[in-house]
């Protein structure tokens, strides 16, 4: 393991997202912050170290991202947590459905799903992209890999220049915190200390 080089590796991949995602980070936090604004709520979902990012991304909203911005909770919803839920879907209708018929019980017209995939591809984050579009959500997509077979499912999206899964998820929470700060600051103005 060269350490030296996986930080470099890092340190790169940030710079390209710098220098070709900057605007679609932006857009997609706007999309979050509206999408709040009028009552909507936030659903997120995504496949092993992509479902920690989704529950990572709720708990920031849900509670708070900085200390000392004191304000009221965001609704957010990790689709990844419920073991009875997964494991009943996964067993009734296929795993590949089981973010989807979560989407179908608690999206509606105006929420957004982040829906999260380093690859792109993961059938059942693909298939929560579809039913959300069925039924009139925003689809933000937190991509990597060219943004696979999801990426035409979006509303929006950033998708991480790389194709390696552990730079891709790096660049992922760093994203999900800059739209975390991006909504308090849209949503609680007075509650943001000035920077």
């Amino acid at each position: 393991m060269d350490t030296a080089a996986a930080i470099r590796e890092s340190i790169e991949v940030k710079r390209r997202l710098l220098e070709q995602c900057l605007q679609d980070i932006q857009h997609c936090g706007r999309l979050l912050a509206e999408s709040l604004r009028r009552g909507g709520k936030v659903l997120l979902c995504g496949n092993g170290g992509s479902a920690a990012d989704a529950q990572h991304i709720a708990a920031e909203l849900v509670v708070r991202l900085r200390s000392q911005v004191n304000r009221a909770a965001i609704p957010a919803i990790a689709l990844t947590v419920d073991s009875s839920i997964l494991t009943a879907g996964g067993n009734d209708l296929g795993f590949d459905n089981v973010f989807a018929r979560q989407v179908e019980a608690y999206g509606r017209a105006g929420d957004v799903l982040v829906a999260i995939s380093t690859s792109g591809n993961s059938e059942n984050v693909l298939r929560a992209a579809q039913q959300a579009q069925r039924q009139g959500l925003a689809v933000i997509g937190l991509l990597g890999s060219g943004g696979g077979r999801i990426l035409p499912h979006c509303t929006a999206a950033v998708v991480v220049p790389s194709s390696v899964t552990a730079r891709i998820q790096e660049a992922h929470i760093l994203i999900g915190h800059i739209w975390c700060e991006m909504v308090e600051e849209a949503l609680f103005p007075n509650q943001v200390p000035a920077t």
